[in-house]
Order: structure tokens, then C-alpha cells, then sequence
């Protein structure tokens, strides 16, 4: 028998390349479960902050019992959610009543891909990174819309149809917003867009050069959310709980989860777009320098890079948190007229301004 020394080199590189592709899907596994862990953790603080917070502003004691301050509260909720019953409308879409909450989650979580949250620390660098967040989040209201129409339930339809209305009338300056940001950058990758902000320091963070823009993108960030004053479509006065109205167990928490991790997606966009996102841009101070590092290499400089994220992340949260405790609901029209009449014509002056200026530069 006589065996084939080229069959033999060719099976061999054909298993060690097979081989070789497992290896690299597990590796990619790991920063997805690490990212889908700190996204969790961010979650839970963001929660616990908020009752602490708004307990503050109330004048009132907030969690205490759960662990210490109270931290473990979030995870006592999470947990009832887990194990309560999950009850279906008896003369619903029950395939649209399931199917809702998952599109609502799942489509946010997608928009963490590109978010970069240190030096060279982004799952997916594209360079079409802020629109595809724009056009991931549209879909969100989809699925809200699909819970509304699938619960059989006037108050939940309401507030589906609420929700896809308030999305559309506030994704459009939101767009425009990004649009200018683009401009100026010269790219539509937040790396890019961060680095852009880098060279000129702490005055190069377009929230000095784009400051209508900035405000416009608050607002409408604010409404994307669907945080108070724009909590229209689970106005509890109105519509009792909105689109979560025939809601309970783990879909009901869905929802929940839904709504915090929308904020925090749209927190660290405002800090990638305008704060200049890991760089912590002091005048005259850079922290890599200080401490006698380079920013490229080195765990302490990624560790900084997180944490100045972060920080200015929690601050919007923040700035968030207290405006749902300071300004009392819109109506339905003054929302509309809101966006379709002030901050769309601001958001497009805003950005024939920015094309004008990137015009006369050239």
C-alpha cells in the first residue's frame, strides 16, 4: 500500500485549520460574555442608584435591607420577576404578546457592539458604527408596538402606538444630531469620532462644538427612552401601565431591563459623541503621562479607560435620574409638537451650520 505523503500534508492542514476556527469562535465568546456581564453589573447600579437617588431628592429613606445600602435590591426584584407565574391573555396574538419583549431587548443589546469603551476596547469597529446604532434602536418600538396590539388590551394598544410615535418624531433630530458630529469627525465610527475629540484636549469635545446639537441630542435621548417628561406610553395615570399592562414574570422583567438598558446605551453615546468618550482630557494633564505609562500598552491604561467612560456615563444618568423627579409629564401634542416642530428645524439648522462651517475650512 502505497500512501500519498500531499494527502496526507493537505488532511493535516485541513484538521489544523478546523481546528484553529474552533479556537477563535471561543475566543470570541469570552469578550462577548465579559461585555453581557458589565452591561448586567451596569444595570444593577443603575437601578440601585436610581432609588437612592430619587430617595434623596424625596426626602425619604430608600433600600436599606438588601444587602449592604440596599445594593442587592435589584437582584431581589429580578429574582420575584424569575419565578413569578407568566400569564397569558386569553383572547390575544399570543405569538406577538411572546415575541415583543425579546425584540425589544435583543435589539438593544446589539447597539453595545460599538460602543468603544477604552483605547482599542470595541467589539465591532465599523465604520458605519453610529448609524448602525440608530438603525438597530428603530426597532425597539417594533416590538413594543407588537406587545401593545398582541395583549388584546385598549390601554396596551394606546401605548404601543404611543411608543412607535414618540420614536419616530424623536429619531430624526437624534440623526441629524450624529449627522453633524460625523461631519465634523470626518467618519461615522465612534473610535474615530473619540480619537477626533483627542487632539484638541479637553476643548475638543463637540460638546463645545456642537453645543445646540448636544441639547437637541439630551431631549431626544430622553424621549428615545421614554424616561418622565416623555413617558407617554406607560403613562400610569392614563394607561395604567401601557404596553406593559397584560405583562407579568420574567417578560414583564424584560421590559424592565429594557428600559434601563436603553439608558445606559444612550448615556455612553452622549459620552463617545460629546465627552470624548475615554479620554479624560484635563487641560495640561494626561493620566497615561502622570503615571508614566503608555496609553497603547499596559492594563492600568485599558482599567482608566473603562473607568473615565464610566464616570461620565453615571453623570448623564445622573443628570436623567433628577429630571424624572423635577419636571412634571407632557401631553401627547406638546410631545409632538416638541419634536416635529422645535427640535427637527433646530437639529437641521444645526447641521446646514456644521456643513457650512466644514465647508469654509476646506
Amino acid at each position: 500500500m502505497i500512501i500519498d505523503t500531499t494527502e496526507v500534508q493537505t488532511i493535516n492542514s485541513f484538521s489544523t485549520s478546523e481546528f484553529l476556527k474552533e479556537v477563535y469562535g471561543l475566543i470570541w465568546i469570552v469578550p462577548i460574555l465579559t461585555l453581557i456581564l458589565g452591561i448586567t453589573i451596569g444595570v444593577l447600579v443603575i437601578v440601585w442608584l436610581e432609588r437612592e437617588i430619587s430617595a434623596a431628592i424625596q426626602q425619604r429613606i430608600g433600600p436599606e435591607y438588601a444587602g449592604p445600602l440596599g445594593i442587592l435590591q435589584a437582584i431581589a426584584d429580578g429574582t420575584k420577576l424569575l419565578f413569578k407565574e407568566d400569564l397569558l391573555p386569553s383572547r390575544g396574538d399570543i405569538r406577538l404578546f411572546s415575541v415583543g419583549p425579546s425584540i425589544a431587548v435583543i435589539s438593544i443589546l446589539l447597539s453595545y457592539l460599538v460602543i468603544p469603551f477604552g483605547y482599542r476596547l470595541v467589539l465591532a469597529d465599523l465604520s458605519i458604527g453610529v448609524f448602525l446604532w440608530i438603525a438597530i434602536s428603530s426597532i425597539a418600538p417594533i416590538g413594543l408596538l407588537m406587545s401593545g396590539y398582541g395583549s388584546n388590551n385598549k390601554y396596551s394598544f394606546l401605548g404601543g402606538l404611543r411608543a412607535a410615535a414618540q420614536s419616530i418624531s424623536y429619531e430624526i433630530p437624534l440623526t441629524l444630531c450624529v449627522l453633524s458630529i460625523s461631519l465634523l469627525s470626518n467618519s461615522s465610527s465612534t473610535v474615530d469620532i473619540v480619537e477626533a475629540q483627542s487632539k484638541y484636549g479637553f476643548w475638543g469635545w463637540n460638546l463645545w462644538r456642537q453645543p445646540i446639537g448636544f441639547i437637541v441630542f439630551l431631549i431626544s435621548s430622553l424621549a428615545e427612552c421614554e424616561r418622565l417628561p416623555f413617558d407617554l406610553p406607560e403613562a400610569e395615570e392614563e394607561l395604567v401601565a401601557g404596553y406593559q399592562t397584560e405583562y407579568s414574570g420574567i417578560k414583564y422583567g424584560l421590559f424592565y431591563l429594557a428600559s434601563y438598558l436603553n439608558l445606559l446605551v444612550s448615556s455612553l453615546f452622549v459620552t463617545v459623541l460629546y465627552l470624548g468618550g475615554w479620554n479624560l482630557s484635563i487641560p495640561y494633564i494626561s493620566i497615561p503621562e502622570l503615571f508614566g505609562i503608555n496609553k497603547i500598552a499596559g492594563i492600568f491604561g485599558m482599567t482608566m479607560g473603562i473607568l473615565i467612560t464610566l464616570i461620565k456615563a453615571y453623570l448623564f444618568l445622573f443628570i436623567s435620574i433628577t429630571t424624572r423627579w423635577t419636571l412634571p409629564r407632557m401631553r401627547m401634542d406638546q410631545l409632538l409638537n416638541l419634536g416635529w416642530k422645535f427640535l427637527l428645524p433646530i437639529s437641521l439648522g444645526n447641521l446646514l451650520l456644521t456643513t457650512s462651517s466644514q465647508l469654509v475650512s476646506l
